[in-house]
């Protein structure tokens, strides 16, 4: 199977990365931080205009309806960049979810959402600043009353305490399944685009950083744990783009699929992470420097949407019932 982007996908990566690349993207997720949005939003709605917000709403609802390998390509641009925000609870979640056309078009214009999934998401992120706020009990859509607000790992990430106010609407389980599914193929992406930038980065600082009077970068015990990272990428996203690509197929299959990604992609993020950390130095713990707003990121992501250990258990369930069939 090849995994080769279209023309209209690597041109629409080109426009997001140009966009995020001139955003000072940084400087709005260190305000965001801080409990100031405003410039995270500002960026939103801009992103919002180059169609991110309504990829997964369908186009009846006013959005593009389009393929999971889209949405792909999205959050990976996304990832890179370390945009705040619940990107994956609004243009992912949410458009698999809701069937109101009047909020599903919403969304697509830019309106910002977010969804408590108990017991694996168990707070909204982000609540204070979205528009759209539900909470999912059972089979049941419900808007949201908000309670204490949580600080994550990521400062950048406010996790917020929610109950079910009223009801919206009643859902069946593939929906939720499938809505899921999405979500963690999102995060999957997020984390792939954000281990390719720790990679980026932290190559261009051993080529920089000289000790010994040499590039640190020239060490062959540097270059072998860059190399272990590049491996573990490159392993990584044929995984996610292959359930991107199968995600329209039978339930099991996506479902097995979006975990395997999920788990490997995970793991070379925080590979990813950790190799930047160990090889930046003290500047790499320093809240000033960059660095820590990706790896803070990664340590939040890998957590959200089920774990390594909730995905892997899924995988082999899968494959357990396929064994059996």
């Amino acid at each position: 199977m090849r995994f080769t982007l279209t023309d209209e996908q690597r041109g629409f990566a080109a426009a997001l990365t140009d966009l995020l690349s001139g955003a000072d993207v940084p400087a709005a997720t260190r305000a965001w931080a801080r409990d100031e949005p405003d410039a995270g939003l500002a960026l939103w709605r801009r992103l919002a205009e180059q169609g991110v917000c309504g990829l997964a709403v369908p186009e009846e609802a006013g959005g593009l309806g389009a393929s999971p390998v889209d949405l792909c390509v999205a959050f990976e641009a996304l990832g890179r960049s370390g945009v705040p925000g619940p990107w994956v609870e609004s243009a992912a979640y949410l458009p698999a979810l809701l069937s109101d056309p009047d909020a599903l078009g919403r969304l697509a214009d830019g309106e910002v959402g977010t969804v408590a999934v108990p017991p694996l998401v168990p707070r909204a992120l982000d609540a204070a600043v979205a528009s759209q706020v539900y909470v999912v009990q059972g089979t049941t859509v419900s808007t949201a009353r908000l309670g204490a607000t949580h600080d994550s790992v990521d400062p950048a990430r406010r996790l917020v305490e929610v109950d079910a106010a009223d009801p919206v609407a009643e859902v069946d389980a593939s929906a939720l399944e499938r809505a899921f599914d999405q979500a963690v193929l999102a995060v999957s992406a997020q984390l792939l685009g954000l281990g390719e930038h720790l990679l980026a980065t932290t190559v261009t600082y051993v080529k920089q950083r000289r000790q010994f009077g040499r590039e640190i970068g020239s060490y062959q015990a540097l270059k072998h744990q860059l190399a272990d990272v590049r491996i573990a990428l490159d392993f990584a996203r044929p995984l996610v783009l292959g359930a991107a690509v199968t995600f329209d197929g039978s339930v099991s299959v996506r479902s097995r699929d979006v975990s395997a990604a999920r788990v490997r992609v995970g793991d070379a993020a925080y590979l990813a992470a950790r190799t930047a950390l160990q090889l930046h130095g003290a500047i790499g713990y320093t809240e000033e420097h960059d660095l820590s707003l990706a790896i803070l990121k990664v340590r939040a992501l890998v957590g959200t949407w089920g774990g390594a250990a909730f995905h892997r258990a899924r995988v082999l369930e899968a494959l357990t019932v396929a064994a059996d069939a």
